[in-house]
């Protein structure tokens, strides 16, 4: 008995390029992913995790946790203006962290960054991050 497959048409892809967030004011993407996209007529935005390196010179700059936090903050802050919104539109935020003795640390940093009502969040342990950075947050945004 012989088949033979139905060749389907191609899809169109969901994505193009008004979809994409970019901006030059946080790192450029280590790989093959976008800095932000966009979705559902642009309400909600979906951030690339930031780490702690610094758009003007692609380079970290900071060795300890605290100020690699804030720089990475700092990235997501320069990512949602870039989407059109502010911290105050997220809506979940996952952060990984290398050592999580400094959840304090980081609960103490992001109160100065976000506002109550605070967004969702997920803190996880990760042996390791690109670049050997201390810390990497990705973020949701609603608008």
């Amino acid at each position: 008995m012989q088949t033979t497959a139905q060749i389907q048409p191609a899809a169109k892809p969901f994505l193009g390029e008004e979809n994409v967030i970019f901006t030059d004011k946080a790192p450029l993407p280590l790989g093959t992913y976008s800095q932000g996209i966009k979705v559902n007529h642009g309400q909600t935005i979906y951030l690339s995790a930031q780490t702690p390196v610094s758009a003007l010179n692609n380079e970290v700059l900071a060795k300890d946790f605290e100020g690699q936090l804030r720089q990475t903050l700092d990235n997501l802050v320069q990512m949602a203006e870039a989407a059109g919104g502010t911290l105050a539109n997220v809506v979940k935020v996952t952060a990984f962290i290398t050592d999580l003795s400094e959840f304090p640390t980081l609960n103490r940093v992001m109160e100065e960054y976000f506002t109550k009502p605070y967004p969702a969040r997920t803190t996880a342990g990760a042996s390791a991050l690109a670049r050997n950075t201390l810390v990497a947050i990705d973020a949701i945004m609603v608008i």
